[in-house]
């Protein structure tokens, strides 16, 4: 039985700045992959508020890498549930850049100028489908 009923169907946001211990390549870019770690963490908090689970991610459907992240940017990674099946739990993602670092040779007025992007840069999107085995939901359908 499928449910779409989108006022049950939680949506969840994190917001973190990318380290420079993340910066894993030339200029101090930001692997791709650790936008899909964010994904798995917010379909995680997802899960628990849904099903009061963990659950487990099955697979990504689809990923688009769309913009760069650079150590100092602050990613805002968000998802919501959009279908529930038996078992499944199917989302969708979006990881956007709402601050970053200004360099001193594009008006930064110090090593520690930054600037809030408006509107944010969207540099991730994904689907994917998540699983929380029916003796493990705890939940009625998101209470």
């Amino acid at each position: 039985m499928s449910q779409n009923n989108e006022k049950n169907l939680p949506e969840v946001t994190l917001r973190l700045r990318m380290s420079l211990h993340e910066g894993h390549y030339a200029g101090n870019l930001v692997d791709g992959a650790r936008m899909l770690g964010l994904f798995g963490d917010v379909a995680t908090e997802l899960l628990i508020r849904f099903d009061g689970d963990e659950g487990l991610f099955r697979a990504y459907e689809s990923v688009e890498f769309l913009a760069p992240v650079f150590a100092g940017d602050y990613i805002e990674a968000w998802g919501r549930i959009v279908k529930v099946g038996k078992t499944s739990r199917t989302m969708e993602f979006e990881a956007r850049k709402v601050i970053q670092p200004l360099a001193m040779e594009k008006g930064g007025k110090a090593v520690s100028s930054a600037e809030v992007l408006n509107p944010p840069v969207v540099v991730c999107r994904a689907k994917g489908t998540c699983v929380t085995p029916l003796e493990l939901q705890r939940l009625k359908a998101g209470e």
